[in-house]
């Protein structure tokens, strides 16, 4: 995994974790109080598994207090919506990919990056058709679904309700 940044006030306080030490087990991992990650993972060097993954300990580390963890279609959701953006980012795009995550308002923010200017275009639901449902799947999962062209790529953005 590349670099791990988090904003002022966010995962690890301002830290800059990097490599394991944000990986599973890490050292410096918070418990409570995520509010922003961003991690970028170099060609060739991770797994989607590995974005899953930080995901769901993302939003572990983000219940700031909630007695109750987050719903566990609320996890899934967040699990299937990272997946199919960081996969299409590894598959379509270039360069190194960038995943941020930001909880505010009750709201999940995931957010893909990569260095491909060509923007990805959902299409009709097609049942007989094989493959290709990606953006399909993750504009069902969100409230919001939000591309846009970058000057150095693109961004993909998807907001899941937490409630």
């Amino acid at each position: 995994m590349g670099e791990v940044e988090v904003e002022p006030g966010g995962v690890a306080g301002g830290r800059t974790l990097s490599g394991d030490g944000a990986g599973a087990g890490g050292r410096g991992w918070p418990q409570s109080g995520a509010r922003r990650l961003s991690v970028t993972f170099e060609p060739g060097t991770f797994r989607v598994a590995d974005a899953r993954h930080l995901a769901v300990r993302y939003l572990a580390a983000s219940l700031d207090g909630r007695a109750e963890p987050w719903p566990d279609r609320v996890v899934e959701a967040t699990r299937l919506v990272v997946s199919e953006l960081v996969t299409n980012a590894v598959k379509y795009g270039s360069g190194p990919v960038r995943l941020s995550l930001s909880v505010t308002d009750g709201v999940l923010s995931v957010t893909v990056r990569d260095g491909s200017a060509e923007l990805p275009a959902q299409r009709p639901a097609d049942p007989g058709r094989v493959g290709q449902h990606g953006l399909e799947i993750v504009a069902a999962l969100s409230e919001e679904l939000d591309i846009r062209r970058e000057p150095f790529g693109k961004r993909v953005t998807a907001r899941i309700a937490l409630r």
